[in-house]
């Protein structure tokens, strides 16, 4: 089976089961500032997870991009990836578990033909909060189902995301001992004081990774020969004159360049640019780990080269990505080059800080990024070319080190995903003060318009507890006099105390009526509109204040570029 058939049956299926398709949102989460990138489909509907009201209702479906970084290291074997595609459908407060566990057994068997014998699942064994769930393992043994296991929460629970929240046990069902599909049950809530509270909305996500089912569907043991990578291995082996197949070591290096340059070619995809800071150094980390990667098989100047690999298998249903082709392109390019010319540079420095050394130390590693900016990777790759060996306990001596110079840019000196200040908060961070600056946006995006140019639209926007993030298009640098205009906007219409409300339309009917959204965002046919009286009207999902005189002070803290022709405006509010 292909990856496109499985997708179109799988989002078929949930429909004639009266879902509702709602459409692939950004890798960058907008809402929530617990997590770099959405890692799951749940992630755009946190809102309506937690109680709002989806526009479309209860039943909701589809296939939602990803990106996790927890596994990076791990990428290289058969099956880990940092970019996968996420089969989801969700109950809002609708059906519950002997509904969801139908569907999933109808569709396993009778849609994708998967032999009922084959096919084992494991529930939540209990513990001294929570019950055992017998109620899950009723209804699949109801469904004739014989091999069923309890496993405890390090195997059957989810949740919640950080110290409170939306949590519950789940229910994962395998086809020849490899997991195929997780049925979470959000049925409690963990407050501050450790308890475990009933949920007054329970709802059920789940998630079916596309790459590993077809692997199951197509009788492979290595997710690398689907459809989803067939194309960019070949392209590999063709710029090495390798075959992938030769051992475990050229696999391995293929895999880590395949999965890493197409995780580059969707997060530049959707608006981010290497850097040091969040998003941006995760992706200067793939694309460096892939350069290095390629200098074993003896490649160069191929970044782009195996991204065409990428549009190939993607563009037909992930339109940002062929918008956005040339750009993707050029940033690849520009990126290898740089690193190129790091390794060139480090290596007459490496040269004279580790001199005659016959092992590297975590201690020197540090050294060489503070001192001079060579990052971890460079450092090991190096040490590696020059037959130096890496010191013993290493990364957790590398650590240590990270911790006693306090740096916020850990993640570029060891070449992982570190990233200082995130997942304190939790599942999308709905505080009062999140609240508060979220709202606060509608108002500053109004009075951009306002003041500056009428077409100005976002770009996009990140919040956390302390600040606001709002990106837009314009053309120059703002002048104080601006700035200060903004700010008395904003500021004037949250002392008019005006409420804020909430109505649901059609998007098209919503856009009519002159409503703004997200430069680029994907939205669903019915949507959820706020107004702050006749000055703003956008098309969100929220969270707000119910008036604007709870949320405070305004103040605008700084105002850059971007890139060219956007520019970023950071506010709190008092």
């Amino acid at each position: 089976m292909k990856r496109t058939e499985l997708i179109k049956k799988y989002i078929g299926f949930f429909k004639e089961k009266n879902h509702r398709e709602i459409p692939n949102s950004s890798l960058i989460p907008e809402n929530d500032p617990t997590v770099l990138f959405t890692t799951a489909g749940m992630h755009p509907l946190v809102p309506y997870l937690l109680g709002q009201k989806h526009p479309l209702g209860k039943r909701v479906t589809n296939v939602q991009r990803c990106i996790r970084t927890t596994d990076i290291d791990a990428v290289g074997d058969s099956f880990h990836h940092t970019f996968f595609e996420m089969l989801g459908n969700w109950s809002l407060g609708d059906y519950w578990k002997k509904e969801s566990i139908e569907f999933s057994w109808e569709l396993l068997t009778k849609v994708l033909g998967i032999k009922p014998e084959k096919i084992s699942v494991t529930c939540f064994a209990g513990d001294n909060n929570i019950p055992k769930d017998t109620e899950s393992a009723n209804v699949w043994k109801s469904l004739g189902v014989k091999k069923i296991k309890f496993l405890g929460k390090e195997d059957n629970w989810w949740g919640p995301a950080g110290q409170t929240g939306p949590c519950g046990p789940d229910t994962e069902m395998f086809v020849n001992g490899i997991e195929i599909w997780n049925n979470v049950f959000m049925q409690y809530n963990k407050i501050a004081e450790g308890k475990f509270l009933p949920l007054h909305q329970k709802n059920v996500d789940t998630g079916m990774g596309v790459e590993r089912t077809i692997a199951i569907l197509n009788n492979l043991n290595d997710n690398y020969l689907t459809d989803a990578w067939k194309p960019i291995i070949e392209n590999i082996e063709e710029l090495s004159g390798k075959k992938y197949s030769s051992n475990e070591e050229t696999k391995r290096t293929m895999r880590i360049i395949a999965d890493h340059i197409k995780a580059s070619v969707f997060i530049i995809g959707d608006g981010i640019k290497p850097s040091n800071k969040e998003q941006g150094s995760i992706l200067r980390i793939l694309i460096r780990k892939a350069i290095i990667q390629a200098k074993k098989l003896e490649i160069k100047n191929f970044t782009p080269k195996i991204a065409e690999s990428v549009f190939d298998i993607y563009e037909n249903l992930y339109s940002e990505l062929k918008e956005n082709k040339n750009k993707i392109l050029k940033t690849l390019k520009d990126e290898e080059g740089k690193f190129n010319g790091i390794l060139i540079k480090s290596s007459k420095i490496y040269d004279k800080v580790i001199k005659n050394k016959k092992i590297i130390s975590a201690e020197d590693t540090a050294l060489l990024y503070h001192s001079h900016g060579i990052p971890k990777e460079v450092v090991l790759e190096l040490s590696g070319s020059k037959g130096i060996e890496v010191e013993k306990d290493y990364e957790t001596k590398l650590v240590r080190e990270i911790q006693r110079h306090s740096t916020a840019s850990g993640s570029i000196i060891l070449g992982e995903p570190i990233i200082v200040g995130k997942f304190k908060s939790g599942l999308a961070d709905n505080s009062e003060k999140t609240t508060k600056l979220h709202t606060a946006t509608h108002l500053l995006n109004e009075a951009l318009r306002k003041i500056l140019d009428s077409e100005i639209k976002q770009r996009g926007s990140n919040i956390t507890p302390e600040r606001l993030r709002f990106d837009f298009n314009f053309p120059r640098k703002l002048t104080e006099q601006e700035i200060k205009k903004i700010e008395e906007m904003v500021n004037k219409k949250i002392s008019e105390s005006i409420e804020v409300t909430k109505k649901e339309m059609p998007l098209k009917e919503a856009i009519k009526s002159g409503a703004q959204s997200e430069f680029g965002a994907k939205y669903p046919e019915i949507v959820s509109v706020y107004s702050i009286s006749n000055f703003s009207k956008e098309i969100c999902t929220g969270p707000h204040v119910k008036n604007t005189k709870d949320i405070g002070k305004f103040r605008i803290i700084k105002e850059e570029s971007v890139a060219s022709g956007i520019r970023r405006i950071k506010a709190v509010v008092e």
